[in-house]
């Protein structure tokens, strides 16, 4: 129920409690027994069984040991061929040990929130205070509050002095709140705006209270938060749908590829059911990238590295290939896009013109500053860079303006010693202190304009309302400061006495400014076809400004608050979400609504956050990024990246480091399947023409693992390209061929075969050398070392649109050195007889060599001519263009 619109006399009784008295300890142990413990609900977390299960569920992985099935049941009744499933069940276990450590993470969020109830709660239990942990604290329970206190659970409020509430982790909002018991709340007003009601994760930051719980654990506000959390599910990303896709499409090729064969084989060759068993095992071979989830892996892991020095950490691996096609990135504005600091901007002297805070002051502002230091509590302790508030944020904004004057608290006190004080409360919306000032005493007000009681004009009414209005029209926050001064000390300290006839001093105005970088931050992805959202708890006129300010905000944009949101259906949000550039005073699920209305356009979510309140959204989103400084442990551990500076703009940087690592990957499919799809052609050909199959299972195992794995895993290391953030995103919804990737395949994959097929023919038809005689051997032989060779010397076709001839064979010395070792092992593999016998390959002359060696080395010219042509025809396109 909404505990926050009921009356307080109907809560009480409704929870059967005596607020003098409080619980009865019969009666805190039935509330247990009914509620249970004031914590968390966790999430089950997969086991090492359940993460290798998952793995064994992948398509790559059926083929194979569908593969490593049918070479066991040949080794077992021909007796030999065990080589051949023994290898290919190591890829399956190498592919599996290396998926789970490198994507395996901890789920530690809701054990993050569980730490946020961990703490000692002071309870009035039979008449008498204790202090108990927060965990057992039951619906009913008399609470006290005072500054500095964590708030344990959610509670409706039975008296309060000058209370103060820092709502941030919950509501995103900057500023305290004041709370007041004596205030009646309507049931439809946003989370932050229920002023007669505290909240479990929230801090106490001035006053005190007296508060009966009225609910615990799951179902607090910010249990809500924990339970959305365990609903959320963790979306595939665009990549590992790709993947998964591609994986299929392979399955089919080889299921279809082996159908053709086995019935061309057995129905119009005639050959044995046993032989065509043994071709079905290469073609399941041949159709998968063994090295592909492996390279994948590396250039990812490498992306990873490359962004830990770009002040990111990524907690989940395929994140890296995600962010770097974000098209949408959903911000939180405290502390994200701002620096989640008061800071006065404007200052206006009554007797002079209203001035920007960083001007030089004359001797008049400095007064004003010094008095409104002195009528403040807040302290700021300088640590070098680094700073620790003590107090309210808005009176640390006044600390802050003074020692940016050159003084400091310390001088204001002795320039001022306060000898008594009025607090701050939310009804009066104000503070009074009273000073020694020289011979005689000054009172000094501030609070909120309409609330000091000063003497007006209607002249000075009329100005420094305008006054007013103009700082409120740029979303500061205005305080005011009034004075008045006694030859004496006065003996009537009520409020009635000093708060009447005051005289007014001057106004000054603060927001939570945008952090420097932020502008150029959203400039930058803009250019990169990336739209940037702001989502705060905070009003809607300052995100509106802010977001303004920062280039988020255009003419045209619309700014909704939570309330609007709420009567908007998901059709009407998803029709209208493209619109819609800052949300104000949302709640926790209205940011899953907004990361999921986007989704629905297909667009790729980056949300950025540091509360908890951001946590649920964060995991919804394709790829939650949270505050490493200023972030809870909630946010971090619900995320799929920190960024360690807390800067929006190291996001701009991760997705550059995203779009160099998919470019990667994009060469690695490249460069791996257009040997494997040669090699189904290859092996059709063969069948087809009655040759038989021109390379065998173990044959394949090979190139694929060493002669692209070898070279395959330093893709990781190449460089993006010079203009890669001045293109748009890819789609969500494109192929992993798009973008004329499959074309590439086709054409690579052809050039294989033709060149491996020639090898093969030269090797079982042609006489070449006098003790060699021609034999379907010798073209196994040629067709292996052919497209073993090629296969490595291909890497330098993939690594650029450019000529490698222009970007040189060392500008990635790794594989330059891998693709030598690879062609040294196949050297080796093909010349010492016991390993030879073992791939069956047999001995070859020199003109064998010779002609195998020109036939790999016309890869790289053929490709090369290839990559001449595109540049031809790209040029022309342009040319056409500048001419229309």
């Amino acid at each position: 129920m909404l505990w926050v619109k009921e009356r307080l006399e109907e809560v009480i009784t409704r929870l059967d409690v005596d607020t003098s008295v409080g619980l009865t300890n019969e009666e805190v142990q039935a509330r247990l027994s009914k509620y249970g413990k004031n914590e968390f609900d966790e999430e089950k977390k997969e086991t090492i069984l359940e993460k290798v299960l998952h793995h064994l569920k992948e398509i790559t992985a059926i083929i194979l040991l569908i593969a490593a099935g049918i070479a066991g049941y040949m080794a077992i009744t021909t007796g030999i061929g065990w080589s051949k499933v023994w290898v290919i069940l190591s890829i399956v276990v190498i592919n599996i040990v290396l998926g789970i450590y490198q994507e395996s993470r901890a789920e530690q969020a809701l054990e993050a929130l569980k730490n946020l109830n961990s703490h000692k709660t002071t309870v009035i239990r039979e008449g008498r205070k204790l202090e108990i942990d927060a965990s057992e604290l039951v619906p009913g329970d008399i609470v006290e509050l005072s500054a500095g206190d964590m708030i344990t659970a959610d509670s409706r409020l039975i008296e309060s002095s000058s209370l103060q509430v820092e709502e941030a982790p919950l509501t995103g909002e900057s500023e305290p709140v004041d709370k007041d018991h004596t205030i009646t709340v309507e049931e439809d007003v946003p989370l932050g705006d229920r002023l007669n009601m505290v909240y479990s994760g929230c801090l106490v930051t001035n006053g005190r209270a007296k508060a009966v719980v009225v609910e615990t654990g799951m179902n607090t506000e910010m249990g809500k938060i924990a339970g959305l959390l365990n609903n959320t599910q963790k979306l595939k990303t665009p990549l590992q749908i790709r993947l998964h896709e591609l994986s299929k499409r392979l399955c089919i090729v080889a299921l279809g590829a082996g159908a053709i064969i086995f019935m061309i084989g057995v129905f119009l060759h005639g050959e044995s059911f046993p032989n065509m068993l043994l071709v079905a095992v290469s073609l399941g071979v041949a159709a998968v990238p063994e090295t592909l989830p492996i390279i994948v892996t590396m250039v990812l892991s490498h992306g990873v590295h490359n962004m830990v020095r770009k002040n990111t950490i990524i907690r989940r691996i395929p994140a890296v290939e995600t962010v770097g096609n974000t098209s949408v990135i959903c911000s939180d504005k405290t502390g994200t896009l701002t620096q989640n600091k008061m800071k006065i901007q404007q200052v206006w002297h009554v007797d002079l013109d209203s001035k920007h805070a960083e001007n030089e002051f004359c001797e008049k502002e400095i007064h004003l500053v010094e008095l409104l230091a002195s009528c403040s509590n807040a302290t700021i302790e300088i640590d070098g860079e680094d700073e620790r508030v003590v107090g309210d944020p808005t009176e640390a904004a006044i600390i802050r303006l003074l020692h940016d004057k050159g003084l400091t608290r310390v001088d204001a006190e002795r320039q001022y010693p306060r000898v008594f004080e009025l607090p701050f409360d939310s009804t009066r919306k104000r503070m009074t202190t009273v000073h020694h000032d020289g011979d005689g005493y000054i009172v000094v007000t501030k609070g909120a304009f309409d609330s000091i009681p000063v003497l007006w004009t209607e002249e000075l009414l009329e100005h420094a309302t305008a006054i007013h209005d103009e700082f409120a029209s740029k979303a500061l926050r205005v305080i005011s400061i009034g004075y008045k001064k006694y030859d004496q000390m006065p003996t009537d300290l009520s409020e009635e006495a000093l708060e009447k006839d005051l005289h007014l001093l001057g106004l000054v105005g603060m927001i939570d400014p945008p952090r420097p970088e932020s502008t150029e931050a959203v400039r930058r992805a803009k250019e990169a076809g990336i739209r940037t959202v702001m989502i705060t708890g905070d009003h809607v006129m300052t995100a509106k400004a802010i977001a303004a300010e920062i280039g988020i905000y255009q003419e045209g944009d619309r700014a909704v608050t939570g309330a609007e949101l709420n009567h908007m259906t998901e059709e009407d949000l998803r029709a209208q979400v493209k619109e819609i550039s800052v949300y104000a005073r949302v709640s926790p699920e209205d940011k899953i609504r907004i990361v999921q209305a986007w989704q629905s356009h297909g667009e790729v979510i980056a949300m950025t956050g540091d509360g908890v309140n951001d946590a649920p959204a964060l995991k919804a989103a394709d790829v939650g990024a949270a505050m490493g400084i200023t972030g809870t442990e909630v946010s971090k551990n619900a995320a799929d990246m920190v960024i360690t500076d807390d800067n929006f703009a190291t996001i701009v940087d991760a997705i550059e480091e995203g779009r160099t690592s998919f470019d990667n990957i994009k060469k690695t499919i490249y460069f791996l399947l257009s040997v494997n799809f040669s090699q189904i052609f290859i092996m059709l050909t063969g069948v087809i023409m009655g040759w038989g199959a021109p390379l065998t299972a173990i044959q394949i195992l090979l190139i694929n693992v060493i002669s692209d794995g070898i070279p395959g895993f330093f893709i990781a290391f190449e460089k993006g390209d010079k203009n890669i953030m001045k293109r748009k995103p890819m789609p969500k919804n494109a192929g992993i061929f798009s973008g004329g990737l499959g074309t590439k395949i086709a054409a690579r994959s052809l050039t294989f075969a033709i060149l491996t097929l020639g090898a093969f023919m030269v090797g079982m038809f042609l006489d070449i050398a006098p003790h060699i005689l021609p034999s379907r051997e010798v073209g196994v032989s040629m067709a292996f070392i052919v497209l073993s060779w090629a296969s490595v010397i291909n890497i330098f076709n993939i690594r650029s649109e450019e000529s490698i001839f222009k970007i040189g064979f060392v500008s990635n010395k790794g594989i330059l050195l891998s693709s030598l070792i690879s062609m040294l092992i196949t050297l080796l593999v093909a010349s010492v007889p016991v390993i030879a016998g073992v791939f069956q390959v047999v001995p070859l002359s020199l003109n064998h060599w010779l002609i195998a060696g020109g036939l790999a080395l016309l890869q790289l010219v053929t490709g090369e001519l290839h990559k001449l042509f595109a540049r031809s025809l790209k040029k022309e396109a342009v040319g056409a263009l500048v001419e229309e």
